[in-house]
């Protein structure tokens, strides 16, 4: 075993050991929330969403692998997607927030396949927020572009600019029920933005309006360049933490772990391990 995967098993025991129960009516709330869901098949029908369909040929090229059964990774990602709905369910929550502690460290790549992922499964829909908007380096990849070839030229950053509504933003890949909002040009105000009241609204409607089988995932920026997730982090229900074996170091663990503390970590995910 390698000593980052020490670190992180170490890490994950001691944040477990420090949580606390919900309160009594905040479980009670959440467990009415879970016996109320119904698994049913969910149709979706686009009317304010823009369909941009994309060939298969171009999706698989760009890394979106949950969509084809013959690799690995694919596999990987089911058994990801089947830990996080089971974290959500438990705490009845539906957003989650994806980051790392350094660029190029796959988050992006994480969030991408988790949501097309979650999207196969008959009762769920997804939807992916493109929530980098601190002057993305070169690492970070522009989702509605470089993963699913569609070109666009606003977003988020838009909408919490007050030039757009989020229905000018709403992108269909011609996957069957995902939905993405791009990012749009990037905000030296960002966290700013991000922690506004505007920012907030957004989630709320987006988290509550189809609660019962949307799941939204928010991709962030990383944790050791901006403050923007921790930021971000205040409206979701659960983050993600993506490190990569041989880069993120046992340092930057700590760090992140620190500014994440009291926060509710629904897994870390160890990317481009050798020994999967």
């Amino acid at each position: 075993m390698s000593k980052l995967k020490k670190a992180l098993e170490k890490a994950m025991k001691s944040r477990l050991a420090d949580e606390r129960h919900l309160p009594g009516d905040r479980q009670a709330a959440d467990a009415g929330f879970r016996m109320k869901r119904r698994r049913c098949d969910v149709q979706v029908t686009y009317s304010q969403t823009q369909v941009q369909s994309v060939d298969a040929r171009i999706l698989e090229r760009n890394r979106v692998l949950a969509l084809f059964q013959e690799y690995k990774t694919t596999e990987q990602i089911k058994r990801l997607r089947t830990q996080v709905l089971n974290q959500l369910e438990e705490i009845g929550g539906n957003s989650l927030l994806v980051t790392s502690a350094n660029p190029g460290e796959g988050k992006t790549f994480t969030s991408i396949n988790l949501g097309v992922s979650i999207a196969q499964e008959f009762d769920r829909t997804v939807l992916i927020v493109d929530a980098d908007l601190k002057n993305p380096t070169v690492q970070h990849y522009d989702f509605a572009n470089d993963f699913f070839n569609i070109n666009v030229n606003q977003g988020l950053a838009d909408y919490l600019q007050g030039h757009v509504s989020i229905p000018d933003l709403l992108l269909n890949p011609g996957i069957e029920k995902l939905t993405i909002i791009p990012g749009g040009h990037p905000l030296p105000n960002s966290a700013e933005l991000l922690g506004s009241p505007r920012m907030e609204a957004l989630v709320k409607e987006l988290t509550s309006r189809y609660r019962a089988d949307r799941i939204i995932i928010f991709d962030a920026p990383a944790l050791l360049y901006c403050t923007d997730p921790v930021v971000l982090s205040r409206f979701v229900d659960g983050i993600l933490l993506v490190v990569e074996e041989e880069k993120t170091s046992k340092n930057d663990l700590k760090k992140v772990l620190g500014m994440l503390k009291g926060k509710k970590i629904l897994g870390t995910i160890l990317n481009k391990s050798k020994s999967q």
